[in-house]
C-alpha cells in the first residue's frame, strides 16, 4: 500500500500532536509537585495541550477529505 505526500504529512500531523498531548499531560501532571521550583506552571502546558488537540483534529480531517476526495475519484471512474 503506497502512502501519499498528504497522508503522510497528516500522519505526521497526528504523531506530532498526540506526542505533545502525553508530553504535556506529564507536565500538567507533575506541576503540582514541582511548584516553586522554577516550572512553567500549569498554564502554559494547558495552553500547549489545546495547540497539540488542534494539530491533531486539523491532520485528521485532512486525511478524512482526501479519502473523501478518493472516494470520488473512484466513483467517477467507475
Amino acid at each position: 500500500m503506497t502512502v501519499s505526500i498528504t497522508s503522510g504529512y497528516a500522519l505526521s500531523g497526528i504523531q506530532s500532536g498526540m506526542q505533545g498531548l502525553r508530553s504535556n499531560a506529564a507536565e500538567i501532571a507533575s506541576a503540582d509537585n514541582l511548584s516553586g521550583q522554577g516550572t512553567r506552571g500549569v498554564a502554559q502546558p494547558l495552553v500547549e495541550q489545546r495547540l497539540n488537540a488542534n494539530q491533531v483534529e486539523a491532520s485528521a480531517k485532512v486525511l478524512q477529505t482526501e479519502n473523501q476526495m478518493l472516494g470520488t475519484l473512484i466513483d467517477m471512474k467507475v
